[in-house]
């Protein structure tokens, strides 16, 4: 058996044209456009590379894009007194500050400052508490983006084992809130969990966010499961095989022959971030206008 490929690329190119068909509908109604505005402070070239790719998606998609590119020396102070200023901005919706900041900057103060009704990356602790009972908020795009990804896969979740590997406040727990909010039995599992492959094995549902190059084998995979691999690695040259490949956190090749679907990497879950993250952006337009939108159609 080799498990369908679940394209996220292709999902992530269709939930952009919804947005934008959205989009536009907003800008007739609101007389403006929705806004997004992104914070980068230093120049890390990861971060500069998706900056750019954020903006572009952006405009693509009929958005308002608000850049702010500072230097890696700016201060705390001011960068907190930029968010103050964003969260005081009628035209701006949400406000993304890119991880990692440079040292001397606390990222949690600068976190805690944003709106939580801007706070479209979903990190701040009223939207992790409102995800956690239940509540509308804004949901980490990564994990919001695996769920899309899953129902369109499988249709209802309810009833199924998942086990999420990972426990990062941005993807692993988060995940597992959102598994559990659809009726599944969630074990979240990590690099220390006494005995993982025994504990994967039983998953109908397994989301790899461990952030450790094909560390999840074809047989810890329960034949049938549908596999989500969030991880992105690049290996580097000394590894046999490497020359700088991207791989997941889960052997793909080996997975592959006994599950039932499994995200590629690259092509599988990182195409969702952006679009997921334009998604939020969109639904906090609506929200701050005063207007009328059902979560569920985008």
């Amino acid at each position: 058996m080799t498990a369908a490929v679940i394209d996220g690329k292709t999902f992530a190119a269709s939930l952009r044209g919804r947005i934008a068909e959205l989009a536009a509908a907003f800008e007739a109604k609101a007389g403006r456009k929705a806004g997004l505005a992104v914070v980068l402070v230093g120049e890390d070239p990861a971060s500069q590379v998706y900056v750019r790719s954020k903006g572009k998606q952006t405009v693509e998609a009929g958005m308002a894009s608000f850049e702010h590119k500072l230097d890696a020396s700016t201060s705390e102070a001011d960068l907190l007194a930029l968010v103050d200023r964003l969260n005081n901005d009628p035209a701006v919706d949400g406000i993304l500050v890119q991880l990692p900041m440079p040292g001397h900057i606390d990222e949690q103060k600068v976190i805690g400052a944003i709106s939580p009704d801007k706070d479209v990356d979903g990190f701040h602790v009223v939207n992790a508490g409102r995800l956690a009972v239940g509540q509308h908020g804004f949901v980490p795009c990564t994990p919001l983006g695996c769920l899309m990804l899953l129902k369109d896969r499988l249709g209802s979740l309810s009833g199924l084992e998942a086990v999420v590997i990972g426990r990062s406040n941005i993807v692993g727990k988060p995940m597992a809130q959102l598994l559990l909010g659809e009726s599944c039995t969630v074990t979240i599992a990590h690099s220390r969990t006494r005995d993982l492959p025994d504990v994967v094995c039983r998953a109908d549902i397994v989301v790899a966010a461990v952030g450790r190059p094909e560390m999840v084998k074809g047989n810890w995979i329960k034949p049938g499961a549908t596999v989500i691999d969030v991880g992105i690695n690049r290996l580097p040259p000394a590894v046999e095989g490497g020359k700088g490949r991207l791989v997941g956190d889960v052997d793909y090749a080996s997975a592959a022959e006994v599950a039932g679907a499994i995200t590629p990497v690259p092509g599988g879950v990182g195409p969702m971030t952006i679009a997921v993250l334009l998604r939020n952006a969109l639904v906090a337009a609506h929200r701050n206008a005063g207007l009328a939108l059902d979560d569920d159609t985008i």
